[in-house]
């Protein structure tokens, strides 16, 4: 199993304090649906959370382009690194 690594600490930083946020947002949601809260606002918390997620998502991938794969380019060995990148990319575009 290869190791996870967030390699900017400001990037690892930020990715905990927007997950915890979306945690304690996804917290509400279910508290919104238990009370039979109006459709509209709980799409509208489901849109934010999708929408901090996205953010987190957004970080990691920037990151991993500026220095996994810029590290693997660098040594001569981005082919694996590039591919697995789009296959990343291509997961986190079809959503």
């Amino acid at each position: 199993m290869k190791k996870a690594h967030v390699s900017d600490p400001d990037i690892r930083k930020q990715a905990v304090v927007r997950l915890r946020k979306a945690e304690g947002q996804i917290r509400g949601i279910e508290g919104m649906v238990q009370d039979d809260r109006y459709c509209i606002d709980i799409l509208t918390q489901v849109n934010s959370v999708t929408a901090a997620l996205r953010a987190v998502g957004m970080g990691l991938l920037d990151d991993h382009v500026r220095h996994c794969v810029a590290e693997s380019i660098a040594t001569g060995e981005g082919d694996e690194k590039i591919e697995e990148l789009m296959a990343a990319v291509g997961r986190f575009a079809s959503r």
